[in-house]
């Protein structure tokens, strides 16, 4: 009997050994989440991200399932896994809505373009991507470049408090906003209404130029829009560790890989930030 046992634990030695090295590899996939990170960002044991299906560079909905995904998805998900909890993903039509949605608290991180009107409830962290604001006009417009458009009697259709909406409120001197609930909503409102101008994302705009050939999108842009993940004020736990999360997804590749497998492989992942 003594012989049996000492053979038993001989050949179960390398089972156990194995097993401990495989847990141990799987935590040092996953870094620790530092105390009250996890709390902070999932209070309620849930990550609920807000999804703003309005910027079609960073989500989509799947033509298909109907399913939300791209980049922004794909970062909520991930974040999820390493804080160890499940995911909600909360959706919405345009950036303005998600930021409207945060007096009501119905979403625990979101992902928005860096604002300082929005930054006064949100605490942002660095950018993942950036983008490029420009103007869509007729193809026979007389504005010729982003220059020519701030002048009287110019109206220009834009999406109500996104980015965009945001900095040209700030800037605008003569030309006058005409604001529709959709930043899609602002491209329809621009053809069925005859105005000079819509403001919007390159992207998109270029890509509903290509079917429409009575207008033309103008080159160069009038504000790089820094898309960021973002979370109520007063969690400071939580954001350094959101802010974290975000420069290791862009250096490791992971933005890039998530932009290419949506089709947005010409959007620029944004540079490295210190973490503060």
């Amino acid at each position: 009997m003594k012989t049996l046992h000492r053979s038993g634990a001989r050949a179960g030695f390398p089972a156990a050994f194995f097993l401990g090295v495989l847990l141990l590899s799987s935590c040092a996939t996953v870094p620790a989440v530092p105390p009250g990170a996890r709390s902070e960002l999932a209070p309620a044991g849930t990550l609920r991200a807000a999804i703003n299906f309005g910027n079609p560079v960073l989500a989509q909905k799947d033509p298909a399932t109907g399913e939300a995904r791209g980049v922004s998805v794909d970062l909520a998900r991930e974040l999820g896994r390493r804080l160890g909890v499940p995911v909600t993903l909360v959706t919405y039509s345009a950036a303005g809505k998600v930021f409207e949605a945060l007096k009501a608290g119905a979403w625990d991180v979101a992902f928005l373009a860096i604002d300082p009107a929005r930054a006064a409830e949100i605490a942002f962290t660095a950018p993942y991507v950036v983008i490029e604001g420009t103007y869509i006009v007729p193809a026979d417009s007389p504005l010729k470049a982003v220059g020519d458009v701030d002048r009287p009697g110019v109206r220009i259709a834009v999406g109500r408090n996104s980015a965009y909406d945001l900095y040209l409120t700030r800037t605008l001197k003569h030309a006058q906003l005409v604001r529709v609930p959709t930043s899609p909503g602002a491209v329809e409102v621009f053809l069925r209404d005859g105005l000079e101008a819509a403001a919007g994302i390159k992207q998109p705009l270029l890509q509903f130029a290509k079917t429409h050939p009575g207008v033309r999108v103008m080159e160069g842009r009038f504000m790089a829009i820094e898309q960021a993940m973002g979370m109520p004020r007063g969690r400071e736990a939580g954001l350094r560790y959101l802010r974290e999360f975000v420069e290791e997804m862009k250096a490791s590749g992971f933005v890039a890989r998530g932009l290419e497998r949506s089709g947005q492989g010409d959007a620029t992942v944004a540079p490295p930030a210190p973490v503060r």
